[in-house]
């Protein structure tokens, strides 16, 4: 059975799950900052799914980097799948502007994570429920 690494789950709110891949959401406010893991389980790399899920993450990937870079007016968007410390398989989707902390360096070991309010997280996971929503992947909010 598939679990979500309890590394994710630490560091993470579950917004939902697309067809294929859980979307998470950081808890950094210095960034918005969604990953999505695909629901499958002993995965570490891309390449390790099959085409037709390799296909299926493209797409989902593909929606939440365009949603979020529309959302949020970001300068630039960064996507990253690195394992290095969750090996299992994630990919990172990172809003990124020139005035942000670490711009222009990578947001990994930069600085410590910004906690969110209650209040502020609150209302950003309905802002991205909304949107997902809105994306044509049947989406299923947590």
């Amino acid at each position: 059975m598939f679990e979500l690494d309890s590394r994710l789950l630490n560091d993470c709110e579950v917004l939902g799950k697309f067809k294929l891949c859980h979307v998470l959401l950081m808890r950094d406010a210095n960034y918005p900052w969604c990953v999505l893991v695909p629901d499958c389980k002993n995965k570490t790399e891309i390449f390790d799914l099959d085409i037709a899920d390799q296909n299926q993450l493209q797409l989902e990937s593909t929606a939440l980097l365009r949603f979020l870079n529309d959302e949020f007016n970001a300068d630039k968007m960064n996507v990253a799948a690195l394992g290095n410390v969750v090996s299992q398989l994630h990919v990172h989707h990172i809003v990124r502007y020139q005035k942000d902390i670490a711009w222009p360096k990578p947001v990994w070991g930069v600085f410590p994570a910004k906690v969110y309010s209650d209040e502020v997280l609150n209302k950003l996971i309905t802002r991205l429920h909304n949107g997902l929503n809105k994306l044509d992947l049947d989406f299923q909010p947590k």
